[in-house]
């Protein structure tokens, strides 16, 4: 049985009472949104999502750490099961993408912080190159630092990844070479980071992996520091024309819905039946973030993020269109529901190409996706703005 949404109670409240100023679930009344409390909310929950995300980061850094001072199999379970929790917030906070924001900006930290896809042997040894990759290269890169990491980072193309949260789940995890049936992931064993174990430069890898870990807490302290009470975006954000930050937000939720989660991260991997073109695609972990991606979605349109609760886009949509806003809130639930329904891990959901069983759920959760994004820009046309879910070039 569908889930009754919140605008289809307040068309009921408002058929029982003809008429009032009822409580909308989040302590404001149902009409006279105002755009700059809805703004303001935004706010808040990016600064909340990306504090997350780096308290997050941070115990990643302290576990991977620890195993770089000493490599046992414990020590580097942790960090692999610390990366993944780290995934959880951050995955939310994509939904703050393509909305004009700073992780977008020229000097935008996106790039060094989830690039992907990322082509492995620029970093280290594949199948078949067992001295490939920056790490083993010691006559052009005889010293590994931050600076160098920073600077090779998509150098000689898009897919030459050095840092991030993608380079540090590959030297965790190395290739994913088994079979999708059978279900595991990359198989790196620890003694690669051991002195005089698997593979060679251990010492180069260890050093390498710190600095990743260390790198990614800053760039993600970058995002609050913008975001924070008196940061210098949050500024900017909050004194822009209102319609103009209401269309910024729009115009991120849409575009990650319509385009960038269902097309390049979902559609394009189940066309090619590749587990090279999921997200995760050495850990396995892909279904988690194509979850947590829509989990992103979710808190924006409707306002809401762990503790941060106020007025949303979905109250301004309900209060311009009552039935537009439910058949909205209903599109967002049936994308919640679809995507739920696909496989896990997500390469042995597409393995067997559209027209199998789980090949299906994947292609109905891309198409309940990019519905959503034409129903974003429907509840932008109500309120008077026009957005784009296009990719920006």
């Amino acid at each position: 049985m569908k889930k009754l949404t919140k605008s289809t109670l307040l068309l009921f409240g408002g058929l029982l009472l003809s008429c009032s100023s009822d409580d909308n679930g989040n302590g404001q009344s149902s009409e006279n949104i105002q755009k700059s409390e809805v703004i303001e909310n935004y706010a808040n929950i990016v600064l909340a999502n990306y504090e997350d995300s780096y308290d997050a980061a941070v115990q990643l850094k302290v576990t991977i750490d620890a195993f770089v001072a000493d490599p046992t199999e414990n020590n580097f379970e942790a960090a692999k099961q610390a990366w993944k929790t780290a995934r959880e917030p951050y995955g939310q906070t994509e939904a703050f993408r393509f909305a004009s924001g700073p992780i977008d900006d020229e000097d935008g930290p996106e790039g060094l912080l989830n690039a992907w896809p990322l082509d492995e042997v620029y970093i280290d040894y594949v199948e078949g190159d067992e001295d490939a990759g920056i790490i083993n290269d010691l006559t052009t890169y005889p010293t590994i630092n931050r600076e160098l990491l920073i600077s090779l980072n998509n150098v000689g193309g898009e897919k030459n990844i050095t840092v991030g949260y993608h380079a540090i789940e590959f030297l965790l995890w190395g290739q994913d070479l088994g079979d999708p049936s059978d279900e595991t992931a990359g198989q790196r064993p620890y003694t690669d980071y051991v002195d005089g174990g698997t593979a060679a430069n251990q010492d180069r890898r260890r050093q390498y992996l710190a600095i990743c870990a260390d790198l990614l807490t800053d760039h993600l302290q970058l995002m609050i520091d913008e975001w924070k009470e008196g940061g210098a975006y949050r500024t900017t954000f909050l004194s822009l024309n209102e319609d103009t930050a209401l269309k910024n937000m729009l115009s991120g939720i849409g575009t990650l819905a319509a385009s960038e989660l269902s097309g390049e991260r979902m559609f394009t991997a189940l066309f090619n039946q590749d587990q090279e073109d999921e997200h995760s695609c050495f850990s396995d972990n892909t279904h988690r973030d194509i979850r947590l991606n829509l989990q992103g979605i979710a808190n924006v349109y409707r306002g809401s993020y762990k503790s941060v609760n106020g007025p949303s886009l979905e109250d301004l949509f309900e209060e311009a269109d009552t039935e537009l806003g439910a058949e909205i809130s209903a599109q967002l639930a049936d994308a919640e529901t679809t995507v739920n329904a696909t496989g896990i891990p997500f390469d042995l959901a597409i393995s067997t190409g559209q027209t199998s069983e789980e090949g299906q759920k994947v292609l109905n959760a891309v198409n309940a996706l990019q519905d959503l994004g034409d129903k974003f820009v429907q509840g932008g046309a109500a309120i008077g703005i026009t957005i784009s879910t296009d990719i920006p070039e």
